[in-house]
């Protein structure tokens, strides 16, 4: 959930302005870049407690401390801080101050992780003083619903009231899971296509490398991503696989299809978000709104809009992968180099194709919806997952050698693989080792995973 839209108030006059829209995110190979996101649990030091907004120790004296010590421009709500922007890069909070890096559009996963070293250590040397701590996991391991904090934001308060009546672990999703996910290019309608399904169908091997929320309230949840998990029973209307991205006919105008039957949640009017939650954007388009008769959107509303859907694959004027529980740096830095050696070499592209396009829908949603329990070992077909991870990764690693972008030492970037390729040859997830831990030498308490597993 970023800052508001840096779009242009354009008045929608046309419906084609939509297609329009998405399709200007269309850039010639040369010019795709590589943008990460990753969001992270803070921590009081003193009890493990999240931090509140307010308070000498909280949200808003890290920000304001970030903002002042390392060069951020403040965005403000009201008068109150709710972002920092810097050279194309944002810091933002989620819904109980989950602390969100959305980085900059880079060339290389090299520079991505001098981008996310650099920012950890930035958020380090400001929280060491408020004696804060932050955490990479998929889900809050320790603390309920009712006791996560909310952070003041308008939107916010619009989706706490709906969330509840969508699904059961709306509010969960918003203050109790953290993610990592990156966005990409793409050449043309054709290339949007092919990476659109290739991305989707293979979401749920993500999900299972990168899977580590095994605890809820301080005990095994019975999971390994609960944050997947979480995504099925958050709302129908915005979430899931997409079957349609595979039929016949898919492109721009039958993703903005899909996006116009997605209820809103808000539109931003003088700088303040409106509550339209529920209502139609074809209603909007039409000047049909109640709460603002006569008001139709402009190009900010829709980029606002295409925000507020959360399917396992996402398309704005780019992909964004979104299938991955949040983590250490280091998976930080493997989410790129995954997705960008399977996505940016045209020879990886195809053998990925060639992998997947035999998926049934059935398949496919199998994948889904068993991963989060099961995650590298789900059965699948004649193996597992984890068979189908290791030739993902097997691809992946082709993709990036003949991308063959080196850094000052002369290693190309299938360094930020190695993570993932041992995680799938040992067969264990980060979430099962918690759970050894867990069992073992933290004597059934997830307690130290806020000091073991700590940036």
């Amino acid at each position: 959930m970023s800052i508001p839209s840096s779009a242009k108030a354009t008045p929608i006059t046309d419906p084609r302005q939509l297609t329009e829209y998405i399709a200007s995110g269309e850039k010639p190979r040369e010019a795709w870049r590589i943008g990460t996101e990753h969001e992270k649990f803070g921590f009081r030091q003193s009890d493990l407690r999240p931090p509140t907004y307010e308070g000498e120790h909280g949200i808003r004296a890290l920000l304001e401390g970030i903002a002042a010590r390392h060069g951020w421009d403040i965005a403000r709500e009201g008068e109150l801080p709710v972002a920092l922007a810097r050279d194309c890069a944002s810091i933002t909070l989620e819904p109980a101050g989950q602390l969100e890096l959305s980085g900059a559009m880079l060339e290389t996963i090299h520079q991505t992780c001098r981008e996310v070293n650099g920012h950890l250590e930035e958020v380090r040397s400001v929280a060491k003083d408020l004696d804060l701590g932050f955490l990479g996991m998929g889900f809050q391991p320790k603390w309920r619903r009712e006791e996560m904090p909310w952070m003041p934001k308008g939107r916010y308060a619009i989706m706490r009231r709906y969330m509840p009546t969508r699904g059961n672990l709306g509010l969960d999703m918003m203050t109790r899971t953290c993610t990592v996910q990156v966005n990409l290019d793409f050449s043309s309608e054709a290339d949007m296509i092919k990476k659109f399904r290739v991305a989707l169908a293979l979401q749920p091997v993500a999900t299972a490398l990168f899977a580590d929320s095994p605890f809820t309230d301080g005990q095994p949840n019975g999971y390994l991503s609960y944050r997947s998990h979480v995504w099925t029973d958050t709302d129908p209307d915005r979430t899931g696989m997409l079957d349609f991205v595979f039929e016949d006919g898919f492109g721009y105008e039958r993703w903005v299809d899909y996006i116009l039957d997605v209820p809103m949640y808000f539109t931003m009017q003088n700088g303040q978000p409106v509550d339209v939650a529920g209502r139609s954007f074809r209603d909007f388009l039409a000047g049909k709104l109640p709460e603002l008769p006569g008001v139709t959107p402009t190009l900010r509303d829709w980029d606002d809009h295409l925000t507020t859907t959360f399917p396992e694959v996402r398309m704005k004027r780019f992909l964004e992968m979104r299938g991955a529980d949040g983590g250490p740096w280091n998976r930080l830095c493997a989410l790129p180099a995954l997705w960008v050696g399977l996505l940016y070499d045209d020879d990886a592209l195809d053998a990925a194709w060639d992998l997947v396009k035999d998926f049934t829908m059935t398949e496919r949603n199998a994948l889904r919806d068993g991963v989060p329990k099961h995650a590298l070992k789900l059965p699948f077909r004649d193996g597992t997952v984890r068979d189908l991870a290791l030739e993902t990764l097997k691809i992946a690693g082709h993709g990036l050698k003949r991308r063959a972008r080196l850094n000052e030492n002369g290693a190309d970037e299938t360094i930020f693989l190695q993570p993932l390729l041992e995680l799938a040859q040992a067969g264990q997830t980060p979430a099962e080792r918690k759970l050894e831990l867990f069992h073992g030498p933290w004597n059934g308490s997830v307690d130290p995973v806020f000091r073991e597993f700590a940036y």
